[in-house]
């Protein structure tokens, strides 16, 4: 009966994760719960949908094209940047003139991760999770390992049934028996990870509920062609949305391996 311990560790691996993953969402949606009127009255800044839409690099690379639109900061197509104004009007320009560096010119890739990283960034996300529009950081942690859990539960059943049918002796039980046994807790995973990607998904998001209904209300907003709009695009759909070809390639350009 070889199979059947097999069988009974495929359960508890399947059942383990399966378990971990539904407390992840359970917790995701007490905050929810709690945060349901989170954001009422709330007006975002662009800063802050880009972060809800895309993270810390988004605000980064918001803060890049803004400053390049106002022309004070120029942003080459070969993927440098060059400070003109050295001012920064806020804490995020501040953080981005920093990361340049004291020569005033720097690549712009690393400029995107120092900005991201500065702690200005840092103090929006925390503003962002105190009003309940941000998840925090270790709830949206948390539910991807669970999903990760769930699909490793899923390839170690899949496995364990494996190595239970090439067992040489089953005690007569016929394979496609055995197979079907082994089917269950891979069939319980592939639910587990198939009700995730449906309902956990907007919790995996840096936008919580609350935060994902203020960026919606936004984009509705923002119809007209003026500048803010035009950033706005930038904030909730990242580079790909910037109009100007110049400074779309100039986010686009790598070096190629081994160059300055």
């Amino acid at each position: 009966m070889f199979w059947v311990l097999l069988l009974l560790l495929a359960w508890a691996v399947a059942g383990t994760a399966c378990t971990r993953l539904c407390l992840a969402a359970a917790h995701a949606a007490a905050m929810d719960t709690k945060d349901a009127t989170a954001g009422l009255g709330h007006d975002l800044t662009l800063y802050e949908a880009a972060f809800l839409s895309g993270g810390p690099r988004r605000v980064a690379d918001l803060t890049l094209v803004s400053m390049a639109r106002q022309r004070r900061l120029l942003l080459a197509r070969t993927g440098w940047a060059t400070v003109v104004d050295p001012r920064g009007r806020d804490d995020m320009e501040r953080s981005v003139i920093g990361a340049i560096g004291p020569e005033g010119q720097s690549r712009i890739e690393p400029v995107r991760d120092a900005a991201a990283a500065a702690d200005a960034v840092g103090s929006l996300a925390d503003r962002l999770v105190s009003a309940g529009l941000a998840v925090p950081d270790g709830a949206r942690t948390g539910i991807a390992a669970a999903i990760r859990r769930v699909r490793l539960a899923a390839a170690v059943v899949l496995a364990l049934g494996a190595v239970a049918l090439l067992a040489p002796a089953r005690s007569g039980m016929p394979a496609h028996l055995v197979a079907l046994w082994f089917a269950l807790p891979f069939v319980l995973t592939l639910s587990c990870l198939a009700i995730a990607r449906i309902e956990i998904h907007p919790y995996a998001r840096w936008a919580s509920p609350a935060g994902q209904r203020l960026l919606n209300a936004l984009v509705r907003r923002s119809r007209s062609a003026d500048d803010r709009t035009n950033l706005t695009s930038v904030a909730v759909r990242g580079v790909r949305a910037i109009g100007e070809p110049d400074l779309r390639a100039a986010f686009a350009h790598r070096d190629p391996p081994g160059g300055a």
